[in-house]
């Protein structure tokens, strides 16, 4: 049996593949596009775990290799062993990343599914602010900036899908060389007013690990 290597944003990607293949093995009958679909939910795999050995492959390739639509839930649940968490962070952790917040308030962490959690975001209404933590480089790093609703869907930058989005914007900490004391840089995109959602969404961490670079410098 494979070690646990499935993350939450590779997971996301699974569903969605099973979605599409169910959807195909639902509604198609010629063989030639369902082997079409099998082939395209294989490649995407393959491009959602670009370092998995050959058993973990195996594992995988089991759903495109599914007969029928009514099989494919218990497929997908077969992972779910398979599944690694963001790891528990404490209220201690927290207020180290964020040492200038004296009154950071902190998410209710006790109740959160690590294993359903690729960054923790969450929001201070009180301050107007957003906070992104997030393994980066086998570290936990934490951002903040500030959130501005829209009160309008549109695209997340982060999970690319149509949702209540709002404005974050953060400040970049470093600075060119022989910049004016008052210098600073902000850097800032749409995202899913409900981090919770955007976690549930989210299929590729590249776009994320950027921004969070660009803002730590």
């Amino acid at each position: 049996m494979c070690k646990p290597f499935i993350r939450n944003h590779q997971y996301n990607v699974i569903r969605k593949q099973a979605d599409q293949l169910k959807k195909a093995l639902n509604t198609v009958s010629d063989r030639k596009v369902l082997e079409s679909v099998r082939d395209t939910v294989q490649s995407k795999l393959h491009e959602a775990f670009p370092e998995a050995t050959e058993l973990q492959i195996a594992t995988l390739e089991k759903l495109a290799a599914i007969p029928s639509a009514d099989e494919i839930p218990s497929c997908v649940d077969s992972l779910e062993p398979y599944r690694t968490a963001f790891g528990e962070v404490t209220e201690a952790q927290l207020k180290k990343l964020f040492p200038k917040n004296k009154k950071l308030k902190v998410p209710a962490l006790a109740s959160i599914d690590y294993r359903d959690v690729t960054y923790l975001g969450w929001t201070d209404i009180a301050t107007n602010k957003l906070y992104i933590v997030y393994h980066l480089d086998g570290r936990l790093v934490g951002i903040e900036g500030r959130y501005t609703p829209t009160n309008k869907k549109g695209v997340c930058f982060l999970c690319h899908r149509h949702e209540e989005i709002a404005l974050f914007t953060a400040i970049a900490k470093s600075k060119p060389a022989h910049a004016s004391p008052d210098y600073y840089k902000a850097i800032g995109n749409y995202v899913c007013v409900n981090s919770e959602a955007c976690n549930k969404n989210i299929t590729d961490v590249t776009v994320l690990e950027k921004f969070i670079q660009a803002v730590i410098g």
